[in-house]
């Protein structure tokens, strides 16, 4: 309120004027300022300012004024906030005639520190590990630890698959890591850090398959061209990524695409003109290309060309694409209005730009522009060197509420026409309001247009008119005053006096401004003055400031070329005792994205938010100035008739710009714009202003020389490291082997100095000589394939080379180079050597590779100079040699326990006789526990492959079992436990990939039209097992459950969506009780009660199903392991029983078995020839039920191991069974069975022996129980005996593995591979297609998901664009490409014939290829298969013969 006999805007010459400037958000525990000014005094008075927030009153000013004028700005502490923001400023200044007070609002937020996250890379591959920092400054750049109670990390789905709680940063910096699976969601993942203030930042990273650019190539065109353009220039170039040119050829390809069709409806053909150049020595190659072919001047076509290079590497075959779009524009020139104000001021100049532009942006100079106000020519302005006519209005005789501009270079003289595109000269408008003023007197702040550079000194004009032509007194000293506010704050203030006069009422004065890091990244400046006639007169602007900052920071490497493996220095300076935080990556990682790198900018965009912007504060109005009373739009009567008056717009005032800053101001002085009465069919601008502002605030919520390369990182550099007293750190670095360049830059942060940024730096890693060499992956044993070395000069001198292939035992070379291995080769050239390689054994070759310069030899007539040292390259690569044939295993184990006595068992091998020579080998295992194996292979359990959502639990859930047994045995050290919860975690991340968004899990995914049933209990069940070691998504559990008991139906029993796994466990009736009783043990096992209301109705289900028809084996094992869970112990006796009477004893072991078999009469298995999975899954289950009991007595134990002797003979040599449901189960029952049994102190020797004179023997202990002690087998085929002694149990296991060839018969599927679309073009460049055809004719209706596996001959490769569209198009399930294989998933075969085919191509040269194998099978009854095999269809040419 204001008291006194003034009025608020009805001031008199010499009337008493104040203004009090602050703020309008202030922050806790910060200085802030004020500032206050009293104007034309005639007494003394006491100011008083104060800040009032809750109970807690600050005083800002008091003080006793004096004097005619006053003014000053003065610093407060901001009180600690709390939850209402809202506070209020008194200001009161009292005299003897005078009373003034006012009260305002404003709010106090909460400090705010700067968080942002940097991740080492932008983009990762599936398999890298994902390092990031957090980092947290004040407003001040200054590092503040900070606690963060929660850090998580989400993928692509919006899944949480990692959390961090409670962790805290030292010295501002707190460091991460997360390792990526082989086989991630692809996409972006979104890093969110949460603050203890419950504010979050957000850093997105994107993972995706990749393969780092060996080189990098721009292609230059004009971004524009006119209509009438002849023709434009693309220019092409390819430089690896160390600087140095590609030799290659480019395929150029512009097109013009239509956008009409014919009248039949056929669109029109694209206008395309294609070129294939060769790049020149520069690696670049230029092409002047005609636009007739175009029809630029037509429309019917997109406007614009697509410019599209392939650069093709010369010797690999390497490719890299790269695109331009250039526009077609009718326009002969652009010409625009630039840096422009919104308003004019009259008797103010109006100053503005005009921009004249060729169509490429080229600027056109010492040309007429033409400036029109309201369609009349006000000025001709002449361009600049910049294109750039400068102009001004003189606005003393403007009384427009508005006008408009417009800028005219040349006269249209075309006329439009139908179907063509004519040139034409554009001309551009612009609209600006008047500025309101009550006593048309106005400030005007000369713009800058470029941003301000750090530590200089700017000057800033102001121009000023001060009309005094209704006063009789005009002359007075006026007070221009000035604040600047950067980030929210008033960091500068002043005042300038000038005297005015009627001759000295208008002119020019400046302010200096020194700019400082502080003020980044922008300020807002106001420069008002008090005018006699009791009107603030004011104006602002905004400038941007640098993005510099107070700590000067700066690394250098000490090289800026070096050799890959030398060492090199990584120099840092910067304040004294800073932490640094360096990084550095291979610039080939950013040339495939460079988003969300920590910048200058991105530091300071988070510091853009502490601006002010208006009176809204988080949805809070604080706009309570008084208003002014509205002028009334009333009827007027003119000569009988009633007009009414039109709606007006008076512009902007000084109350806009003030309230634009988000300053709050106290004043008597008049600063408002009339306001018309409004009725709901007008509003005004500023009111949609302030909709827009309120609106946005609710919405907003929350990159001599002898070397052996081996090392090839994407980030070289992630360390941190503390500078000295002088301010300098050095970080000793050893070079990656990877020929390239490194960029590399830090950030140092000092108590004193504050946060600094290091410009980013380079260092080239490059050798001027280096070899590089090609091979195939892999070969068969019988093939042989040609090494391909190129060596690579690029010393300034030519030089003599000699290249070597060392000689080995393992394999046969021979050159087959037309040159001898001493060759000469100049500067920037490559020569390449080629060697016809033939393996001699099976297994893992390595091939070295030495190219080395020769010191004392000439080159072709002495043109060289020798160089001033050796250089000397060796490169190692290795080669697989596989045998022909398929690969099999046959295991068997058994579990022998003593006590006190001895114990001998035989051991035969025998061999099949369609054996591949020289590829059996038999191995000899002891374990002292029976769970060894599986905890040394807890990733790789089976032979099959993993790619589906239940695979990857079979991989996930034994490591729960496993840590839950080694926990409750104290045998679990943190070695292991720290790997399996890895294990764990990985597993976690992999699964989501199968979620539905609704919950569920399935089989493949998304790729399924809905979750399974059985897949989505075990998942809920395993992560809420593993909740107690790894973190797990409270979200996703409780959308799963959701899931869960939706599809329960009013009887109990569970829906059954999706396919059983294994139907041979269906039988001929509906599966709805084996799967209830499964759902039910799931709940119970993820500890639900069983009062559990799911669970209740549940029982009631199997209750009422059990009563109506016969059990089979398999159900009655689930029943009675379900009931031993609900702890119904009559029920679980009822059934265990029922399931006794049908066990199989054979030789002391009890086991259990399908009623019905489904394998085909005399098949045998494709991997084993022992028991089903289902009777595997089946007998378990029995096991689980037993030991489940209460209270065992010694005769139910003693029976419980006779079952696990039966199962440890069915184990592979991995520690898993036969597939994944029944080694999930087995795994879980012989867990808890050597829980049961364990026991100390137990020591046992194993000696195994053979009538050949081969005897070795082993000790177990507890010491080494766990280890697996493995030793190869003398002989494949004959009689081993082995004998235990001593106290306790050891498992015992031979391994026999050999190759077969492809044996003719075929069990349950029918299989046809055959070549077509064959390209045969030369010994380099073959490309077929392989059409594969599948169909069932086993006893069931259709098999189980199956599994295609397709090796690839050797030397080629799949094309992974044909595979990846047979999974995209839903002809195949999954795909997986590993290493020489290609693994088709189908969720079953039918009778009905299934046909896919895909694209193989070769990559490297091989000759007398052997055939390779197409295996196709049940995955989970194996003995049902079929087997085929292929060749290329294109000719083999004799690498004898063929030249290089």
């Amino acid at each position: 309120m204001i008291n006194g006999s003034i009025s608020c805007y009805g001031l008199s010459w010499n009337d008493r004027q104040y203004v009090l400037l602050i703020p309008s958000v202030l922050q806790e525990g910060s200085l802030d300022k004020a500032c206050a000014q009293l104007f034309n005094l005639t007494e003394s008075v006491v100011l008083t300012v104060s800040l009032n927030y809750g109970e807690v009153q600050t005083k800002m000013f008091e003080e006793n004024v004096t004097g005619e004028n006053f003014f000053k700005c003065i610093s407060f502490e901001v009180p600690q906030a709390r939850s209402d923001p809202l506070a209020f400023i008194t200001f009161s200044a009292k005299g003897a005639t005078l009373n003034l007070e006012e009260r305002r609002s404003v709010a106090i937020r909460s400090r705010e520190n700067v968080v942002f996250v940097q991740t080492d890379k932008p983009i990762y591959k599936p398999g890298q590990k994902v390092m990031f920092r957090v980092v947290s400054l004040d407003d001040h750049l200054k590092s503040v630890d900070e606690m963060y109670p929660v850090i998580t990390l989400q993928d692509p789905e919006g899944n949480r698959i990692q959390q961090w709680v409670n962790e805290e940063s030292v010295g501002g910096i707190l460091q991460l890591s997360f390792q990526l699976i082989s086989e991630p969601i692809l996409g972006w993942y979104r890093i969110t850090v949460e603050m203890l203030n419950e504010k979050k930042t957000y850093h997105s990273f994107s993972v995706e398959e990749y393969v780092l650019p060996k080189f990098q190539m721009t292609v230059d065109a004009p971004e524009n061209i006119l209509v009438v353009d002849s023709e434009f220039k693309v220019n092409v170039c390819a430089l690896y990524t160390y600087g140095e040119p590609v030799d290659g050829k480019v395929q150029l390809s512009v097109c013009r695409e239509s956008t009409a069709y014919h009248s039949c409806g056929r669109p029109i053909s694209s206008l395309c003109k294609n070129f294939t150049i060769q790049l020149g020595k520069d690696g670049c190659v230029s092409k002047f290309i005609n636009t007739e072919a175009f029809e630029l001047n037509r429309e019917g076509y997109w406007s614009f060309l697509e410019v599209h290079a392939l650069v093709t590497e010369d010797g690999t075959g390497v490719q890299l694409t790269g695109s331009k779009y250039i526009y077609i524009d009718s326009s002969v020139v652009k010409i625009s209005f630039e840096n422009m104000d919104m308003s004019y001021k009259q008797g103010l100049p109006y100053f503005g730009q005009i921009k004249l532009l060729n169509p490429d942006n080229s600027p056109i100079p010492n040309e007429v522009v033409q400036l029109h106000l309201k369609d009349k020519v006000v000025g001709n302005y002449t361009t600049d060197a910049n294109g750039i006519a400068q102009f001004f209005l003189d606005t003393s005789t403007f009384t427009y509420p508005n006008i408009t501009l417009k800028a005219a270079y040349k006269a249209n003289e075309n006329c439009k026409a139908h179907g063509w595109v004519l040139p034409q000269y554009p001309q551009p408008e612009y609209f600006a309001y008047r500025f309101y003023s009550k006593t048309n007197s106005f400030l005007k702040i000369v713009q800058e247009m470029e941003e301000l550079r750090c530590n200089q000194q700017k000057r800033v004009l102001v121009h000023y008119i001060l009309n005094m032509e209704d006063f009789e007194d005009k002359t007075y000293t006026a007070n221009f005053n000035y604040l600047v506010i950067s980030k929210g704050v008033i960091v500068l203030h002043g005042q300038q006096k000038i005297e005015i006069n009627e001759n000295g009422r208008k002119g020019i004065f400046s302010i200096s401004i020194d700019v400082s890091p502080e003020l980044a990244p922008s300020v807002d400046m106001l420069v008002y003055s008090l005018h006699p006639g009791g009107e603030m007169v004011t104006d602002s602007t905004q400038f941007q400031i640098e993005k510099c900052f107070k700590h000067q920071v700066n690394l250098n490497f000490s090289k800026e070329k070096s050799l890959p493996g030398s060492n090199v220095n990584l120099q840092v300076s910067a304040a004294s005792n800073s932490l640094c935080a360096l990084w550095a990556v291979d610039q080939s990682v950013l040339l495939l994205r460079s988003y969300g790198q920590l910048s200058a900018q991105s530091v300071y965009s988070q510091l853009y938010s502490r601006e002010l912007h208006g009176y809204y504060f988080r949805g809070l109005n604080l706009e309570d100035g008084l208003k002014v009373p509205c002028l009334k739009d009333e009827h007027i009567l003119y000569n009988g008739i009633y007009y009414t008056p039109a709606w007006a717009d008076f512009g902007k005032d000084a109350y806009d710009l003030v309230k634009a800053m988000g300053l709050k101001i106290f004043t008597n002085s008049h600063l408002r714009k009339p306001v018309l009465c409004k009725d709901s069919n007008h509003l005004d601008y500023t009111d949609y202003i302030s909709l827009e502002a309120y609106t946005g605030s609710d919405l907003k919520s929350e990159f001599h020389g002898e070397t052996l390369r081996k090392s090839f990182p994407e980030t070289w550099v992630w360390n941190l490291i503390t500078t000295d007293s002088s301010g300098a750190a050095n970080l000793r670095l050893t070079v990656p082997d990877t020929i390239t360049q490194w960029k590399a830059s830090g950030f140092c942060m000092n108590d004193k100095a504050g946060f600094g940024l290091s410009p980013t730096v380079s260092m080239t890693a490059f050798q001027p000589f280096f070899v590089d060499l090609t091979l195939p992956y892999s070969v068969v044993r019988g093939e042989a394939f040609t090494l391909k070395a190129n060596v690579f000069n690029y010393l300034k001198s030519c030089i003599q080379v000699n290249t070597v292939l060392k000689a080995s035992s393992v394999y046969q070379a021979r050159l087959l180079s037309t040159e001898h291995e001493n060759i000469c080769i100049c500067g920037n050239e490559k020569k390449s050597f080629t060697w016809l390689v033939t393996p001699q054994t099976l297994g893992t070759v390595n091939l070295t590779v030495t190219a080395e310069t020769l010191q004392n030899s000439g080159c072709g007539n002495g043109s060289s100079t020798a160089p001033d040292i050796g250089w000397r390259d060796t490169l190692i690569k290795p080669l697989l040699v596989e045998p022909e044939g398929i690969e099999k295993e046959m295991t068997q184990g058994s579990l022998i326990c003593t006590n006190g006595s001895t114990v001998s068992q035989p051991v035969v091998l025998t061999l099949p006789d369609n054996l591949v020579k020289d590829s059996p080998r038999a191995y000899w295992s002891v374990l002292g526990d029976i769970l060894g194996s599986a905890m040394q292979n807890l990733q790789n359990l089976l032979h099959l492959p993993f790619g589906c959502g239940e695979q990857n639990m079979a991989l996930f859930t034994p490591n729960i079992y496993i840590l839950d047994y080694l926990s409750q045995t104290q045998q679990l050290t943190e070695e292991i436990k720290s790997k399996i919860i890895g294990y764990l975690t990985t597993g976690y991340q992999r699964q989501l990939s199968y979620k539905h968004f609704d919950g569920s899990y399935s089989t493949f995914g998304h790729k399924d039209e809905h979750g399974h049933t059985w897949l989505t209990a075990f998942v809920y069940k395993s992560f809420a097992q593993a909740k107690r070691y790894i973190y797990i998504d409270d979200k996703v559990q409780s959308q799963t459950l959701i899931w869960l008991l939706n599809i329960q139906k009013p009887d109990g029993c569970f829906l059954n969506f999706g396919k059983v796994f294994n139907n041979a466990l269906k039988g001929k009736e509906d599966n709805e009780i084996s799967l209830t009783a499964y759902v039910i043990g799931a709940l119970l096992e993820a500890d639900h009660p069983v009062s559990f209301m799911a669970i209740q109705k549940g029982l009631q289900c199997l209750e009422t199903v059990s009563r109506e028809r016969a059990m089979t084996t398999y159900e009655q094992a689930l029943l009675a392991y379900t009931y031993s869970l609900v702890g119904y112990e009559d029920k679980r006796e009822f059934f265990f029983n029922e399931l006794n009477k049908k066990a199989k004893r054979v030789g002391g072991s009890v086991y259990w078995e399908l009623e019905e078999r489904f394998s085909m009469e005399g098949s045998s298995s494709l991997y084993y020839p022992q028991a089903s999975s289902a009777d595997i899954e089946m007998t378990c289950y029995g096991l689980l039920a037993l030991l489940f009991k209460p209270q065992l007595t010694s005769e139910e134990l003693s029976y419980a191991s006779q079952i696990v002797h039966w199962v440890a003979k069915q184990q592979n040599s991995r520690g898993g069974f036969f597939s994944t449901k029944d080694t999930i189960v087995a795994l879980q029952a012989l867990t808890l069975f050597q829980r049961l049994t364990f026991s100390k102190n137990r020591q046992n020797s194993v000696q195994i022996f053979s009538d050949q004179g081969f005897n070795t023997a082993f000790q177990v202990n507890d010491k080494n129980r766990l280890l697996l002690q493995q030793i190869p087998l003398p002989t494949t085929k004959g009689k081993y005996m082995v004998e235990v002694n001593g106290n306790g149990c050891v498992y015992v296991q031979s391994t026999l593995r050999y190759n077969i060839l492809l044996p003719k018969k075929s069990s349950g599927f029918s299989l046809s591979v055959n070549t077509a679309n064959a390209f045969c073009r030369g010994l380099f460049d073959a490309k077929f297609d392989l059409v594969v055809s599948a169909s069932y004719y086993g006893k069931r209706n259709s098999s189980n998901m199956a599994i295609i596996d397709v090796k690839m001959l050797s030397g080629f490769v799949p094309d992974r664009s044909s595979v990846k569209k047979l999974q995209e198009d839903g002809k195949v399930q999954r795909v997986e490409i590993k290493t020489t294989h290609v693994f088709f998933y189908l969720e079953n075969v039918t009778q009905k014939e299934i046909q896919f085919s895909f694209s193989i191509k070769q990559d490297a040269l091989v000759s007398n290829i052997k055939p390779a194998s197409v295996q196709l099978y049940d995955y989970y009854e194996t003995d049902e298969f079929a087997l085929a095999e292929y060749s290329t269809p294109c000719g083999q040419m004799s690498l004898e013969t063929s030249s290089f």
